[in-house]
């Protein structure tokens, strides 16, 4: 079968062998706009994308959709649905990147770092009158609260290393799911000490965290997000940690990718908050990235098995 990637500079300097054995002909572009997308699928049966858009007009006659991530809300899966078009992600291909990023994120509010680094940046340690600066006093992860939202895969590996520092781990309900045993989110959070994101973002997820229950959070509560954007309504979070609700506040990612018309929480650097920002490269690690093409290789073995038996 012949295959397009559509968007492989998403993946950078990856060996895409493992995918051009599994198909007669692969085509590789780095980026495909909207108005290139049918010039650039041209007479390929498999279809390889990242985050192209692909719309139910460029379905027919093709063997397999093939997602180079988890989400696939760029693809309109109720026309592949009824053309019976396989559509297949990855998943489970960067735990250890993105939970070593959390933890990242995790320590990096608790020694306050955005706002020491701020201060240096500042010439405040040439100016202190000893050897050392003391203006933000840093929170101590022993036996402290930790809040994890999503008991998935990720979500256990960032338990894992946050009970090596000794945090107290608990899961909260999967929101959307009624007769879910644990606790929710809304009943922990007044004993938050941290607060981490690691699920999906669905009608359930969306705004999880907001004006309302951030007035009900535990004073001082460090709060990381990389999940997805909007799972956190960001503006009230920024809210809360200029108001002091909130103790420090880190994202991975944000509701529009790039954000090209900016974001108040990028506008926000540097403002003497204990704020963080990274460019959703929680999972670009290379075993994480080479991963993601092992794993497709797999799906486009299934796709050809089952269009062989048939």
């Amino acid at each position: 079968m012949k295959a397009v990637f559509l968007d492989a500079d998403t993946l950078n300097d990856v060996d895409l062998t493992p995918i051009r054995d599994c198909v007669s002909e692969l085509t590789v572009y780095g980026t495909t706009s909207p108005a290139e997308l049918h010039q650039h699928i041209g007479d390929a049966e498999l279809i390889i994308t990242n985050k192209v858009r692909i719309p139910a007009e460029v379905m027919a006659g093709k063997k397999g959709i093939l997602i180079v991530a988890t989400g696939l809300n760029n693809v309109d899966l109720e026309a592949a649905r009824q053309l019976q078009l396989p559509v297949l992600n990855v998943q489970n291909y960067g735990t250890a990147s993105v939970a070593q990023h959390t933890l990242m994120l995790l320590l990096a509010l608790a020694a306050r770092l955005p706002l020491y680094q701020q201060d240096l940046s500042a010439g405040a340690w040439q100016q202190s009158p000893f050897f050392c600066l003391l203006n933000h006093p840093t929170l101590e992860l022993t036996n402290k609260r930790l809040i994890l939202v999503g008991e998935g895969t990720l979500g256990r590996a960032v338990a894992r290393l946050a009970e090596a520092f000794g945090l107290q781990v608990e899961f909260a309900a999967r929101p959307g799911q009624a007769k879910d045993p644990r606790p929710t989110l809304n009943s922990l959070l007044p004993t938050a000490d941290l607060l981490s994101f690691h699920c999906p973002l669905t009608e359930h997820t969306r705004h999880l965290l907001n004006a309302d229950n951030l007035a009900q959070i535990k004073p001082g509560c460090l709060v990381v997000n990389c999940a997805r954007g909007s799972i956190i309504d960001e503006e009230a979070a920024l809210n809360a940690l200029q108001q002091g609700q909130l103790g420090g506040l880190a994202v991975d990612v944000l509701p529009t990718e790039p954000p090209v018309a900016g974001h108040p929480l990028l506008q926000a650097l540097n403002t003497g908050l204990n704020l963080m920002v990274t460019p959703h490269n929680a999972w670009i690690s290379p075993p994480a990235r080479q991963n993601i093409v092992q794993l497709t290789a797999a799906n486009i073995r299934q796709l050809s098995a089952a269009d062989q038996s048939r």
